[in-house]
């Protein structure tokens, strides 16, 4: 952690709502005049699409899985290191990884691809992650410790399988049998490598459907935010507004003494309100280092 070059990550696989909260903070960081470094979890990846597509390949032909979710396709030493240069010295290395083709086509690349390393632009006041491992702590790894605000998106699973059935079925052609292979393949690194995170957070978003999800494999469409309820908790943070929020919030209400409650259609508003503040504090921290003037000891 670091008060002078803070660092702020949202981590939640695919479809949990990262887009919703990095959106949120995008406008925070415009009304704080807050200039941040982006950085994309993708681009810790160790492999290009085909490579990937090939190790997945040769590891089915010998009982074996590999997933994105784990350590053997991410690199989080890269990543625990790119925090702690930020985190010293404001600085840091990053590239992209390109999903699509028009994300490609500016760089002359192929889909699935890394563009080459860059700087960082310089005199940033924070850094901001969002990515599947913003808060992952492997024997060899701590990034979580790097981390001043830990934000965890993550819907129920069964909202998950049912977002990643109809996003690579539709989006992707895969087949819904494909789809549901990979899900079983990559639990154990979700197990291992994901979940644990949410246990570290400062805060919370979980989206709970309103609707029947009993069976994911066979929803024909995902609930919307309308259908749903977001659950925020809160961990290791003082002085929490409850009262201003339930205020602010029309629907919302407390379901334990760190846990608030919202209709899932108010979920932007509520991070704006709840993240504002923390934001503004490690901001306001940073600036007052800075402005700190040096002091003439004593001979």
């Amino acid at each position: 952690m670091s008060d002078k070059h803070p660092i702020i990550a949202i981590t939640g696989s695919s479809g949990a709502g990262t887009t919703t909260t990095t959106n949120a903070i995008k406008h925070i960081f415009r009304s704080l005049n807050a200039k941040a470094a982006f950085v994309e979890g993708d681009s810790f990846h160790r492999f290009t699409r085909p490579e990937m597509d090939k190790l997945k390949r040769e590891a089915m032909q010998t009982g074996k899985h590999i997933s994105y979710f784990g350590e053997q396709a991410n690199d989080f030493g890269a990543l625990e290191k790119l925090f702690s240069e930020y985190g010293t010295t404001g600085e840091g290395k990053v590239r992209r990884y390109l999903h699509t083709f028009d994300e490609a086509v500016p760089y002359n690349q192929l889909p699935g691809t890394f563009t080459p390393y860059q700087d960082l632009e310089a005199k940033t006041d924070v850094l901001f992650y969002e990515g599947l491992h913003g808060g992952v702590v492997t024997q060899q790894c701590d990034v979580a410790r790097h981390v001043d605000l830990l934000i965890g998106m993550v819907p129920i699973i069964n909202l998950e399988w049912i977002q990643k059935l109809i996003r690579d079925t539709n989006e992707r052609g895969h087949s819904r049998e494909a789809v549901m292979r990979s899900i079983v393949n990559s639990m154990d690194d979700y197990i291992n490598h994901i979940t644990p995170q949410f246990s570290r957070t400062h805060i919370n978003f979980q989206r709970v459907p309103t609707v029947d999800t009993s069976n994911p494999f066979s929803a024909k469409d995902i609930p919307s935010l309308d259908e749903s309820f977001v659950v925020i908790r809160f961990r290791g943070i003082e002085d929490v507004n409850f009262p201003y929020y339930l205020q602010m919030i029309d629907g919302s209400f407390m379901s334990r003494i760190n846990t608030l409650v919202v209709p899932g259609g108010k979920m932007g508003l509520a991070m704006e309100l709840v993240l504002t503040p923390l934001i503004r504090d490690l901001l306001a921290r940073k600036r007052a280092l800075e402005n700190m003037a040096p002091v003439d000891l004593p001979i």
